[in-house]
C-alpha cells in the first residue's frame, strides 16, 4: 500500500540583484574602506639636532697638558724601567704569568692542592726565565759585507766581529743578523776580557735587488722563549745585487751633441767650439765682438763657432709582468738587456738616462746608475708618462730605447716615442722568446727582438742604435 504523498518542497527563493544595486553597494564599501584608513594627523614636533664633540675637538687645557708632561717627566726614571722589562717578554712568557697568577688565585679559594703546586711552579718559571734575561752585556759588535755591489750570482760574504770591552769574562750569547727576510744567528762562545770573536756568513744573491743587512743585536733570555731581551748594536747596510750584464761593444753614436769638440759643420753663434772670425752684422750679440781683432782691421769682427753635439742614450724599462710572456723572468731580462745598454754607454763616456717605474738615474756613475736598476719593483708601468719623465731629465736626448714585452702593443710604445724630437734614433726592444731574434723598422722606428740576454749582443752588432 502506497504511502500518501506529502506535500511538495518548496525550493528557496531565488532573488535577483539588478545592476544598480551592486553599484550602490560597491560605493558603500568602499566610503567605508576610506573612513577606515582616514587617520587623523596629529601636530609635527621639529627635534633640534644633537651635536656630539668630536675626539679631536677634546683637548685639554694647555696648564693641565703643561702639568701632566711634567708629571711624566719626573715619574719616568720610575715607569721607565718597569716598562722596558716588560717589552722583554714575549706573549708565550705573558700566558704562563697569567695560568700562574689565575691558578693560584682560584687554588686559594677552593682549597685545590694540585692547582696550587701547578701555578707555583708557572710562577717559579716565569721568575727563572726572567733572572736569565738579567744583566747588561758589553760588547762591540762591527758587520762588514765585501762587496756592497755585486751582480746576480756573484758571491756576497759578511764578517761580524764581537769584542768583550768588559773586565770580566762574558758568558755565552747568542748574535742575530736580519739578512733580508731571514736571519743568521751566531752563538758566541765564553769570552775573556778585551778578546774577540769573528763570524763569517754568506748572502745568498740569486735574485736582483737591494738586500738589507743588520742590524745586529744580541740576545738573552731563556731556552723556553719565554723572556726575550735584544740589544741592537749596529745600524742597517744595504748590499745592491745588480742585475745580470753582458759585455757589448761600443755603441752607435745616434745624434750626437758633444760638447768637448766632436763638431760638425753647422755654424752656431752660441757653442763652446770657435771657428773663425767675420764682419759684424745687425743683431748679433754685441758679447761676441773680438775687440783686438776689430781694431786692427778697423772695423767690427765677432766670433762664429761650429755647432758642436753629444751622444745621449735614454732608456725606459716597462717593468709590469702582465706584458711579457714568460712573466717575472722575462722582465728580468729585459731589466738585464737595459742595465747592459747602459753600462756601455757609459763606458763609452756617453751621457745616459735610465727611466724604469719610480727609480731615475741621469748622467751618473755606472754604479749608481745600476743601483737605481736594483731597486726597482716590478708593478704596472705607464711607458707614455715615463718617457715623458725621461724627456724631462733628458731633452737632449740622441737615442731612445723603450724595453718592453710582446703582449705590450707596438702601437703604444711607438706613441710613447713619438714624444721625443723628430731626429731622435728610436728603438722598441722586445722580449719574447717565442719569436725569432731580429731587427725591423717599422713606421721609423728599429724594432729589435731578443730571446735572451746574450742575444743583445748579436742585434747591435747590425748597427741598429746608429
Amino acid at each position: 500500500m502506497a504511502s500518501p504523498a506529502g506535500p511538495p518542497e518548496t525550493a528557496p527563493e531565488e532573488r535577483t540583484v539588478s545592476r544598480a544595486e551592486l553599484r550602490a553597494r560597491s560605493a558603500a564599501s568602499g566610503r567605508a574602506r576610506a573612513r577606515a584608513r582616514r587617520v587623523p594627523s596629529l601636530p609635527s614636533v621639529a627635534l633640534p639636532a644633537l651635536s656630539l664633540p668630536s675626539a679631536s675637538s677634546l683637548t685639554l687645557p694647555p696648564s693641565v697638558g703643561a702639568r701632566l708632561g711634567e708629571l711624566r717627566d719626573r715619574t719616568r726614571p720610575v715607569w721607565a724601567p718597569v716598562l722596558g722589562t716588560a717589552r722583554w717578554v714575549a706573549p708565550l712568557g705573558w700566558a704562563v704569568l697569567a695560568l700562574g697568577a689565575g691558578g693560584w688565585v682560584v687554588g686559594v679559594r677552593t682549597g685545590w692542592t694540585e692547582l696550587l703546586m701547578l701555578a707555583a711552579a708557572c710562577l717559579v718559571l716565569w721568575l727563572a726565565c726572567l733572572l736569565l734575561a738579567l744583566g747588561r752585556t758589553r760588547v762591540r759588535i762591527t758587520t762588514e759585507l765585501e762587496p756592497v755591489r755585486v751582480s746576480v750570482g756573484e758571491p756576497a760574504t759578511g764578517r761580524v766581529t764581537v769584542a768583550n770591552v768588559s773586565k770580566r769574562p762574558m758568558l755565552p750569547v747568542v748574535v742575530e743578523l736580519p739578512v733580508g727576510v731571514s736571519a743568521a744567528r751566531f752563538t758566541l762562545p765564553t769570552l775573556a776580557a778585551g778578546r774577540e770573536h769573528e763570524e763569517l756568513f754568506v748572502v745568498p744573491t740569486h735574485r736582483r735587488g737591494v738586500i738589507p743587512v743588520g742590524p745586529a743585536s744580541t740576545v738573552q733570555g731563556d731556552p723556553l722563549g719565554l723572556v726575550r731581551r735584544t740589544e741592537q748594536w749596529t745600524e742597517v747596510t744595504d748590499l745592491y745585487v745588480h742585475p745580470r750584464t753582458v759585455s757589448l761593444e761600443p755603441l752607435g753614436a745616434g745624434l750626437l751633441r758633444d760638447l768637448e769638440g766632436e763638431t760638425t759643420q753647422d755654424l752656431s753663434m752660441a757653442d763652446l767650439a770657435f771657428h773663425a772670425l767675420r764682419e759684424y752684422q745687425p743683431g748679433d750679440d754685441r758679447r761676441y765682438i773680438h775687440w783686438r781683432s776689430s781694431a786692427k782691421a778697423g772695423r767690427l769682427l765677432v766670433r762664429q763657432f761650429l755647432d758642436t753635439r753629444r751622444s745621449h742614450l735614454c732608456l725606459v724599462v716597462d717593468a709590469d709582468p702582465e706584458h711579457y710572456e714568460g712573466g717575472e723572468d722575462e722582465v728580468e731580462t729585459a731589466i738585464s738587456a737595459a742595465a747592459s745598454l747602459a753600462r756601455r754607454s757609459i763606458l763609452d763616456d756617453k751621457d745616459t738616462t735610465v727611466v724604469c717605474r719610480g727609480e731615475k738615474a741621469s748622467r751618473t756613475t755606472a754604479s749608481l746608475t745600476l743601483d737605481a736598476f736594483a731597486r726597482v719593483a716590478l708593478g704596472p708601468s705607464d711607458l707614455y708618462a715615463q718617457c715623458g719623465d725621461a724627456l724631462a731629465l733628458a731633452p737632449d736626448t740622441s737615442i731612445a730605447v723603450v724595453v718592453t714585452g710582446p703582449r705590450r702593443p707596438f702601437i703604444e710604445a711607438q706613441r710613447a716615442l713619438d714624444r721625443f724630437e723628430l731626429e731622435v734614433t728610436k728603438v722598441v726592444l722586445t722580449i719574447d722568446a717565442m719569436q725569432e731574434t731580429g731587427v725591423r723598422h717599422v713606421g721609423g722606428v728599429v724594432r729589435l727582438n731578443i730571446r735572451r740576454i746574450q742575444d743583445l749582443r748579436a742585434v747591435l752588432a747590425s748597427g741598429a742604435l746608429t
